[in-house]
């Protein structure tokens, strides 16, 4: 009811991403997508700090992709890492569909086979994170290595219903999400926070990291 009301007032879904989210079902992509909310979010986080180039790790639909690419000016890109070639098929055609063609990249790969091709470039001024969780410290190391300081990451799903406080846990999720925040608590190289959020997608949260 909460969430209804606020994206009703702050995050309503144009034709384009209801679009989305339907060629995602349409297609069996799992409908693990940020929420409006949640896309509002972060496409706020990226206009904020000026982004020009953004990395998002995790595709599905591109629904993200979307939210990201409308928070950029002119000639900016972003270039969005997707393992599933159907997520990445219909992904490819949600953001032709968004008229966002030119300013997103599909590259279709595992994450830590595409991320070193990536080196060398222009720096990424934000990164969203929201692929498998048991890589999360290693796709932290790369946005890392292809920001700046400055660079925004922000990492998805990591409170997990509460069970990140559960030491005792041998859930693959839940060990790379600590191993994450393990990370971002000691690594000098960037200073980060989590925050719990409760809406449309349960009891979750998300991470959010500067480079230093």
């Amino acid at each position: 009811m909460v969430d209804a009301y606020l994206e009703g007032l702050l995050a309503p879904e144009d034709g384009a991403l209801a679009a989305a989210r339907e060629a995602a079902e349409a297609a069996g992509v799992l409908p693990i997508h940020v929420t409006p909310l949640q896309g509002k979010f972060l496409q706020v986080l990226a206009r904020g700090v000026g982004a020009r180039r953004v990395l998002e790790v995790g595709t599905l639909a591109g629904y993200s992709a979307i939210w990201l690419a409308r928070a950029l000016p002119d000639g900016g890109r972003v270039v969005t890492i997707e393992v599933d070639p159907v997520a990445a098929q219909v992904a490819r055609a949600n953001i032709k569909r968004a008229g966002l063609q030119g300013r997103v990249e599909v590259r279709l790969g595992r994450a830590m086979e595409v991320l070193p091709t990536l080196e060398g470039g222009e720096p990424f001024d934000f990164v969203f994170i929201d692929a498998d969780k048991e890589g999360y410290a290693e796709y932290l190391e790369w946005a890392i290595q292809l920001g700046r300081p400055g660079t925004v990451v922000v990492a998805d799903n990591v409170v997990r219903g509460g069970a990140v406080a559960d030491a005792a846990s041998r859930d693959p999720r839940v060990l790379g999400v600590r191993a994450f925040l393990d990370k971002v608590a000691t690594d000098p190289r960037v200073t980060a926070v989590a925050l719990q959020t409760v809406g449309a997608k349960g009891h979750d949260g998300f991470a959010v990291a500067v480079v230093r």
